[in-house]
């Protein structure tokens, strides 16, 4: 084996060294620049939400997806229907013609989960059982990406957001401290972002104001409030040409006047209604709807094409920006309502991080001491890969934009351990060789082959556990089994490469010095 000063295994590790000096002084420095580790809810306080989600408004907002569909093939392909209701979460219309029967049949049979019932040409729709359960489930795993989508938008780093229980979301925001921020956070979360262009129902135009929602229903209509005050009211066809499923992307911009306004952009399936619907209704009013508010309702002048349009409504900048994160995020199947909410004070994290330095401080000056007091040089070169492991897992955790939790400390306080772990059971092969009398080169050589099965299979064991705890565990669990598997990793490179890189490099002086007590804390050969 190689024993010049400089080796492959010393080469890899002063690289190794120099990276984890460099990457993780940042974190510890605090300063503006450079990738940091940001602290979790219990370590630097924040808010802690429990949301609920209303699963039956998804089966609705389903039941009206699918009236819209069947509108739009009737639309495309010259078929007749008349008297289109939508109750609740039933449909129904009449077919005018009998010999256009079987194009709706195999319309309605690609529709998964759906129940028809006919009565002679008259059609009467809804969801099964099977169909409402999977659309409730996936209302809520849809909200919880959603919501996780929206808060990585908005800035906030690493948000924890995990359902809890079968209809229950948990959203966990460290760094929240001021009240604007809490209530923009809230306000992005909740808000449903669900876009709809919708017809006005022109002849009844005059009698949104005097006309009741139950009447407006009976003529397939509903009247909803105008942005800019519940005075104002619009009458609308209660089925939408196009949701806000059809969109793909939505971006603040300035209009003429510069105000802030929302410029979205449709795929091609709703620019193609979207294109549609305008060339056959030029003159009519077009209400482009959020959230059951009527953002605008502009006369169309003529066909629009390209499948974008806009949202003007008097916002801020802040609540434009919101506004378009929400729509880039996707509505929200269901909405959502705040259970609990509680705000974690930074004095539990104070204390929590106070704690946790002194217990890993000391616990990091005892075995240090350890080493150095009963091996001796072979001690100073493990402590010192033990210190090199604790900045590259620093490094490598900024680096990634990690989160420190509790629980994440501790994953790192497992992960030394088994570093040290490594280095004793290396130490201790060299030392038994050394008792039977074996050249101190090849001690250490044979050392670290003999201890290499034992590291291995602790490391692997180690391993294993941290990807199971990763995959089926949440929040701090995660951060606790992601610190503990990335210490591992950097274990094996800095126990095994790092120390045998030394070794190598100082063979010579260490053949020459002949002074195994001092280089490995022994104070007689055996022969």
């Amino acid at each position: 084996m190689p024993s010049g000063k400089f080796n492959y295994r010393l080469v890899i590790f002063l690289i190794a060294i120099i990276f984890g000096v460099g990457m993780s002084m940042p974190t510890f420095l605090q300063s503006e620049k450079g990738a940091k580790i940001a602290l979790g809810l219990d370590l630097q306080g924040g808010l802690h939400m429990l949301l609920g989600v209303k699963t039956e408004e998804a089966i609705k907002s389903k039941v009206k997806s699918i009236a819209s569909s069947i509108k739009f093939f009737a639309q495309s392909n010259d078929i007749i229907i008349d008297d289109f209701r939508l109750d609740e979460e039933v449909l129904s219309f009449t077919l005018l013609d009998k010999d256009e029967e079987k194009k709706i049949d195999e319309m309605l049979k690609t529709v998964s989960g759906l129940h028809v019932q006919k009565e002679a040409l008259r059609y009467s729709l809804n969801l099964t059982d099977q169909e409402k359960t999977i659309i409730k489930e996936y209302a809520i795993s849809q909200a919880v990406e959603t919501i996780r989508n929206r808060l990585d938008q908005f800035g906030l780093a690493e948000p924890n957001v995990a359902k809890q229980g079968s209809d229950k979301i948990l959203v966990e925001l460290p760094g929240i401290k001021t009240a604007e921020d809490e209530q923009r956070a809230r306000e992005l979360i909740a808000k449903a972002a669900h876009l709809q262009l919708m017809a006005v129902d022109e002849k009844k135009r005059d009698r949104a104001n005097s006309m009741s929602p139950t009447e407006a229903a009976q003529y397939g209509d509903v009247i909803l409030s105008d942005a800019r005050g519940d005075n104002i009211r619009h009458i609308l066809k209660e089925i939408p040409i196009i949701d806000g499923s059809m969109l793909t992307d939505a971006k603040v911009a300035f209009s003429d006047m510069h105000q802030p306004v929302i410029n979205f952009t449709l795929n091609s399936e709703g620019a193609k209604i979207f294109g549609d619907f305008t060339a056959n209704n030029i003159g009519n009013r077009l209400a482009i709807v959020l959230d059951n508010k009527v953002y605008s309702d502009p006369v169309i002048r003529e066909r629009i094409g390209g499948g974008s349009g806009q949202i003007s409504g008097g916002f801020s900048v802040k609540e434009a920006h919101d506004v378009a994160i929400a729509l880039r995020s996707g509505a929200l199947l269901a909405p959502v309502t705040l259970l609990e909410k509680r705000s974690v004070g930074p004095s539990l994290g104070a204390d929590s991080i106070q704690a946790s330095s002194i217990a890993l401080i000391s616990g990091f000056i005892l075995i240090v001491g350890f080493l150095i007091v009963y091996y001796h040089m072979a001690g100073v070169f493990a402590s010192f890969a033990l210190l090199v492991n604790f900045l590259l897992l620093i490094a490598i955790m900024a680096l990634f934009g990690a989160t420190l939790t509790l629980p994440g400390m501790a994953g790192i306080v497992l992960s030394l351990g088994m570093a040290v772990d490594a280095n004793v059971i290396i130490t201790e092969r060299i030392r038994e060789l050394l008792r039977q009398g074996v050249a101190i080169r090849q001690s250490v050589e044979k050392g670290y082959e003999n201890a290499m099965s034992a590291i291995v299979d602790g490391n692997l064991t180690l391993a294993v556990s941290s990807v199971i705890l990763y995959v089926y565990g949440t929040g701090p669990i995660k951060g606790f089994a992601i610190s503990m598997l990335i210490g591992n990793l950097i274990s094996m490179l800095t126990a095994i490469l790092g120390t045998h890189g030394m070794y190598e490099a100082l063979m010579s002086y260490i053949e020459k010095n002949h002074s195994i007590n001092f280089w490995f804390g022994m104070k007689k050969r055996g022969h």
